[in-house]
């Protein structure tokens, strides 16, 4: 069972962007989270941490001041400014805080981003007010970023096919042409016979939204010598553009000219199947389509006609359209797609360290 209620009164009311992940601030600060949502993070964690209640304890401790508190979860800017007149704390991770927002909330002393982006909070209107902006940078959209590059390559060294083939059956079997070199003039390299594989030294990425995610993908892509390029509505500053070695593209002209298109958008009424038919006809013959972020955001059937007719070089998915998916998935039946099962932003030490750090550095703030 979790750790027995502090018995200090709350001092300090946070208030919580809802959503998944953030929610366990409210089982980690306040000693009257509903026991229901304890025992669900219990589980939910118990994939890659035994002892949920020493951790609790440890993240308890680096709060500081901040245990216990009371915790309220705000699902929209409405609710978020209801709550803003008694807030001493806020996380946000999405919603807006600026001069009005702040204006609302007298006893504010410190607004945490669940991020580094600081896009959302007005900086300046805080540092007028003297509150100190707290950023984040999640070890979780890290992961996102490997876990992207890794479906890129992957899918450039034909992977998902050539695993574990080395026998002349096993290859035979696979569809490839296993064959003999004169070995007196020249190398034995691929005797296996496969063909298409690909560097990515010289390839365009194209990545749809320069976000958390997308900033920790492009250096790991330059790494590897792609050009990166980018769409979003809005375009980050020139500096910004020039520490990433990344460059602005309009959307119709990143659909055509990238070798690979990783989507990194927010899933939401406006994005939802933001990837439809026409958008998947102009990307660029042959391209690989990489999304690890929602399925919603590309239209299922659209997808599936373009890997059918060969438009489509390819595809990389973390997140399938049914979770569990079914035996007879059809996206499984296509040679050069690979899908993982929702894996990307894992271990799930990934978040924990995050929420720990968060918690030290608000403790710090709140002891001066």
């Amino acid at each position: 069972m979790a750790a027995a209620p502090n018995p200090v009164p709350p001092s300090h009311l946070v208030v919580v962007e809802d959503d998944p992940f953030p929610r366990l601030l409210q089982v980690i600060l306040d000693p009257a989270c509903d026991p229901q949502r304890v025992e669900a993070f219990r589980h939910f964690l118990s994939l890659d941490l035994a002892d949920f209640d020493g951790w609790l304890a440890k993240a308890r401790a680096a709060a500081g001041p901040l245990y216990p508190s009371r915790v309220l979860l705000a699902g929209s800017e409405e609710a978020l400014r209801a709550a803003l007149p008694e807030a001493t704390v806020l996380v946000v991770e999405s919603l807006r805080i600026g001069a009005a927002e702040l204006a609302l909330a007298p006893k504010l002393q410190a607004v945490q981003k669940y991020g580094k982006v600081l896009r959302n909070i007005d900086t300046a209107a805080c540092s007028a007010r003297g509150l100190p902006v707290l950023g984040l940078r999640r070890r979780a959209n890290i992961a996102c970023a490997e876990h992207t590059m890794m479906l890129i390559l992957a899918l450039a060294k034909r992977l998902p096919e050539v695993a574990g083939r080395i026998s002349l059956r096993q290859l035979r079997e696979a569809g490839f042409e296993p064959r003999t070199y004169d070995r007196r003039h020249t190398a034995n390299s691929n005797w296996a016979g496969i063909g298409g594989l690909r560097i990515l030294q010289g390839d365009t990425l194209g990545v749809l939204g320069m976000g958390e995610i997308g900033r920790e993908l492009a250096p790991r892509a330059a790494a590897f010598g792609m050009r990166v390029r980018y769409h979003q509505r809005t375009r980050l500053a020139a500096a910004e553009e020039s520490a990433l070695s990344i460059e602005y593209a309009g959307l119709d002209e990143l659909l055509a000219s990238s070798d690979w298109l990783s989507i990194q958008l927010p899933h939401g009424d406006s994005t939802h199947g933001f990837m439809g038919a026409a958008r998947i006809a102009a990307m660029k013959k042959g391209a690989v389509l990489i999304n690890t972020s929602r399925s919603e955001l590309v239209d299922r059937d659209a997808l599936l006609a373009a890997l059918r007719s060969g438009h489509l070089g390819g595809l990389g998915l973390d997140v399938p359209y049914e979770e569990p998916a079914r035996d007879d998935e059809e996206l499984l039946g296509f040679r050069n797609v690979l899908v993982t099962p929702h894996t990307a932003a894992q271990p799930r030490f990934n978040a924990l360290g995050d929420f720990m750090d968060l918690l030290a550095g608000l403790g710090k703030v709140l002891s001066k």
